[in-house]
C-alpha cells in the first residue's frame, strides 16, 4: 500500500480538497507554492500511462475541477499541471498555482506552512468546489 493509498484510507492525515468515488485531491505537505495540490486516482497504479483511457480522462476531468477552484482561491496567472511520478509509485498530478515557470521548479526551497495555514487554504479551495 502506497503512502497515497494510506492517505485515501484515512490512515495518514491530509488536507483534503476534494474526493469522489475514484479520485482524491489534497494539499502537498512540501509545497512549491501556496495551494500546491496533488490529485490521485484511488486505485493504485504506478505510471499514469498505465491507466485505461477512461481512467486517465476521469482523472484529468477531476483535476480540472480542482484546478479551477484553486484559480478562484489563489492569486496566480495559471495553475500548472505537472506529472513526474518518480517520488511515489502511485499516479499523481501536481496542480501548482504559478505566476512564472520558476514557481514550478522542484529544485527550489519548499514553503513551510503551519497546520493552520494548510487548513485555511484547504477550506478556501473546498468552498470554491
Amino acid at each position: 500500500m502506497t503512502i497515497f493509498s494510506k492517505i485515501v484510507a484515512g490512515e495518514i492525515p491530509s488536507y483534503k480538497i476534494a474526493e469522489d468515488e475514484k479520485h482524491f485531491a489534497f494539499l502537498d505537505i512540501n509545497p512549491l507554492t501556496e495551494a500546491h495540490t496533488l490529485v490521485i486516482p484511488k486505485k493504485e497504479v504506478d505510471y499514469i500511462f498505465d491507466l485505461s483511457p477512461d481512467e486517465l480522462a476521469g482523472l484529468t476531468v477531476f483535476a480540472q475541477k480542482v484546478a479551477k477552484a484553486i484559480a478562484q482561491t489563489i492569486v496566480c496567472k495559471r495553475v500548472a499541471m505537472i506529472v513526474l511520478g518518480l517520488e511515489v509509485p502511485h499516479v499523481h498530478i501536481h496542480l501548482i498555482p504559478i505566476n512564472s515557470e520558476k514557481d514550478a521548479d522542484f529544485r527550489k526551497t519548499k514553503l513551510k506552512l503551519s497546520k493552520e495555514e494548510f487548513e485555511d487554504i484547504a477550506k478556501r479551495i473546498r468552498e470554491e468546489m
